[in-house]
């Protein structure tokens, strides 16, 4: 790891953040220009490790990270945020440096907005893929109407408590570790959940959740185009409000049928970044997209 660099603030002490930092890291948020996300936030709080520093000035916090641990030796940061007064001063990767070092000797993947990629480069981050964002009124077209997928023998329906144990060992497969923990949480945090599933049970699964006035598509594990496009298609029926994805880029023919569903690029998308590993575990043919640029 690469020796850290003299910044400001260096006696102000990087602590653990609680569910009782959700306003500051909400206020955060904001300060950047992001949704306040409160939701998330508490997702994040409750499933991973959130780190954060105080402004000595009294004004709520200087910066956030949150580390997701998965077991099998893998992790995933997300959420560096510094405060714009306290911008282009070294805080970041003071924190960043923190985080790697309490990780160990595991392996780290993040999604790297293009400002942020220059500091991951630095501190020995890899690219190692691309997420293509995307948003917009969902219209459904003749390609994603129920008649397309029932050719398919894919049927998607609501999820119910009994299907958890098949999504978590599917997750698991696909995703190439344990998310139990994160995933226990889904049916409180998503206000959808749908599986697909074929004779031989299930396929896919995926889940909607808000955030400033649109729903997340996310997560998104289907073992096929088609299967994933059924997903989205159920669940943009259960909603009125427009949808927001990031989309694994090697998934082209799936943004192709998204995009022709009226959902439109949105921003220049985020690189996919690894530490200590340039293989991510799990199957990406399956991972259509995460549950959130946070988690992964």
């Amino acid at each position: 790891m690469p020796s850290p660099l003299p910044h400001p603030h260096a006696d102000t002490p990087i602590r653990r953040l609680t569910r009782g930092d959700l306003v500051p890291c909400a206020n955060l948020c904001e300060d950047r220009g992001w949704p306040r996300d409160e939701h998330r936030w508490a997702l994040l709080l409750s499933a991973g490790s959130g780190y954060g520093i105080d402004d000595p000035e009294g004004k709520g916090l200087m910066a956030s990270c949150v580390m997701t641990s998965y077991g099998q030796g893998l992790a995933a940061i997300g959420m560096l945020l510094v405060a714009e007064r306290y911008a282009r001063q070294g805080i970041a990767r003071r924190l960043m440096h923190q985080v790697i070092e309490t990780a160990g000797e595991t392996s780290l993947s993040l999604y790297a907005t293009p400002a942020g990629r220059p500091l991951y480069e630095e501190l020995g981050f890899e690219a190692v893929g691309r997420a293509a964002r995307i948003s917009g009124r969902f219209r459904p077209t003749g390609a994603s109407g129920d008649s397309a997928f029932a050719a398919s023998g894919v049927t998607v329906r609501p999820a119910a408590a009994e299907d958890l144990r098949a999504m978590l060992r599917l997750d698991a497969e696909v995703f190439g570790a344990d998310r139990t923990h994160l995933l226990a949480r889904l049916p409180a945090f998503a206000d959808h959940l749908r599986v697909a599933e074929d004779e031989g049970g299930l396929v896919g699964y995926a889940a909607l959740w808000p955030s400033d006035g649109v729903h997340v598509v996310g997560p998104l594990i289907a073992r096929n185009t088609v299967t994933a496009m059924a997903l989205v298609d159920s669940l943009a029926q259960a909603t009125d409000r427009p949808l927001r994805a990031d989309i694994d880029a090697r998934h082209e023919e799936l943004l192709n049928r998204l995009k022709e569903c009226g959902l439109q690029p949105a921003g220049s998308g985020t690189t996919v970044m690894a530490y200590r590993s340039p293989d991510l575990p799990g199957d990406w043919t399956r991972r259509f997209a995460p549950l959130t640029v946070a988690t992964g």
